[in-house]
């Protein structure tokens, strides 16, 4: 299993900045993307960011030349530098991971969340 703990997020007026930052534990010898979503209703969630294990990325329309999202492959952490903050980014943001391998080999395929962490954006 995979355990993900955010830090960072809070309350900011429009036009701040941000760090949210995750850490991914368990017996993990690979994961293949990791990143970032904002909670939406039940179970769906809106993509915020991905990274991938090749260092590829994506980003929401939204949110593209405002945010950046970099991941340390060796501690197993992903963070997001979210800047130009807008009112429309608040939200709860929650870290991924989306596939992992172990130290036996075996592969997990599947979502994994973290609790999120929430952000204010003040106008």
């Amino acid at each position: 299993q995979v355990h993900l703990v955010e830090s960072g997020g809070g309350l900011v007026q429009q036009g701040g900045s941000l760090r949210l930052s995750c850490a991914a534990s368990g017996s993990i010898a690979m994961i293949r993307i990791m990143g970032w979503y904002r909670q939406g209703p039940g179970e769906q969630h809106d993509l915020v960011a991905t990274i991938d294990r090749t260092g590829s990325t994506e980003y929401a329309d939204s949110v593209k030349g405002r945010f950046t999202i970099s991941r340390d492959y060796a501690k197993n952490t992903v963070s997001l530098q979210m800047d130009s903050l807008r009112p429309e980014d608040t939200g709860v943001y929650l870290c991924n991971v989306e596939g992992f391998q172990d130290y036996s080999g075996a592969y997990y395929m599947g979502m994994y969340w973290g609790q999120g962490a929430r952000v204010t954006v003040s106008s």
